[in-house]
């Protein structure tokens, strides 16, 4: 009887481990796509992270023009905030929530996607995104991690 115990507890922590591994170098687990209590990604990284490993890696740089297309719903050519962006979370009565009525701040990839800052990332930014993605690779490695696509975070040691 020990024996089985045993065994299915084996069993079960084999299981779990790999979704309890802690992320490195800036990647996310998986665990944060399949449902954790951290927010979703954002739109245009989801976009852009095309095979999901929480890197966006050179090759997915080069093809940063054709992903961000995918989330051009209405087909005019360009992304509209409401394309790129999450919805803003709902707001208690009063709108007195951590940022009020006011929209979330661009996170820096979104920043350097709308170059001209009219909040919509028009056909020409989208044909430019792998070069005005250059500068968020803070490191020099050719690839985007999300640390160095996220805002940075106040208060972080």
């Amino acid at each position: 009887m020990k024996v089985g115990i045993i065994a299915m507890a084996v069993l079960l922590a084999a299981f779990l481990w790999p979704a309890s591994a802690p992320a490195q170098d800036g990647q996310m687990p998986d665990m944060n796509r399949q449902g954790s209590a951290r927010p979703p990604l954002p739109k245009v990284l989801a976009a852009l992270d095309m095979n999901s490993d929480g890197v966006i890696d050179a090759d997915e740089i080069a093809d940063a023009a054709f992903a961000l297309m995918q989330l051009d719903k209405n087909d005019d050519g360009q992304l509209s905030a409401d394309e790129f962006t999450l919805p803003l979370p709902p707001q208690p009565p009063g709108g007195s929530g951590p940022n009020g009525n006011m929209p979330p701040p661009q996170m820096p990839v979104e920043t350097a996607l709308d170059a001209n800052g009219d909040g919509t990332i028009d056909a020409a930014e989208i044909t430019n995104a792998p070069t005005t993605l250059a500068p968020l690779d803070k490191n020099g490695d050719g690839q985007l991690t999300m640390d160095e696509c996220m805002p940075a975070q106040s208060g972080k040691k």
